[in-house]
């Protein structure tokens, strides 16, 4: 027994130092994705009324107009396609997600730009499994949350351990996502 705990506090503490960064990365993109519903932990949105002087009559607009109206309020070299959903409503795409809608009668319309978080869309990136390699770490990152837990178990002895207050934490941990399950079905 001696042994198994020896080994269970080395495997634990390398575990532990090596996927550090790991372990950074799946927990605040695991709590941006929980909370999707409350915000976009992707991008943020920024919208706008905008006017253009430019005619965008459909069947009479061509693509240098259009960029001309785009100029007006955003880069047209970040123009990518355009289509009318109604007959007065034109729709402008952008690169990188952002979009402007006008009204070809009047002009007005209104532009919604989006533009990377910093730190949570590159996280959620790589929580959406990117490719191949990236899947394969974070089966690996995954086995060894298993082996980390089980190490755990062997760590200490005595009234702090598996037969202690360990114990104890051990039950409530496994019984509390069995209550969330037990209590969604």
């Amino acid at each position: 027994m001696k042994q198994i705990r020896k080994w269970s506090r080395i495997l634990h503490r390398d575990i532990g130092f090596f996927f550090i960064g790991t372990s950074i990365i799946f927990g605040l993109s695991g709590i941006a994705l929980n909370h999707m519903s409350d915000w976009n932990p992707n991008y943020t949105v920024e919208n706008m009324q905008i006017k253009t002087s430019a005619v965008l009559t459909k069947g009479i607009t061509t693509p240098e107009i259009i960029k001309q109206a785009v100029d007006e309020i955003a880069d047209s070299n970040m123009m990518q396609k355009y289509y009318y959903p109604q007959k007065n409503i034109i729709k402008i795409f952008l690169k990188g997600g952002s979009s402007i809608m006008i009204n070809t009668e009047t002009g007005n319309g209104k532009a919604e730009f989006l533009k990377k978080r910093s730190v949570f869309y590159h996280v959620n990136f790589l929580h959406y499994n990117p490719n191949r390699w990236w899947t394969w770490f974070s089966d690996i990152f995954s086995g060894s949350l298993i082996l980390f837990a089980i190490t755990s178990f062997f760590m200490v002895k005595g009234k702090r351990g598996l037969k202690g207050t360990g114990g104890l934490y051990t039950v409530a941990g496994i019984l509390i996502p069995l209550l969330f399950l037990w209590a969604s079905m």
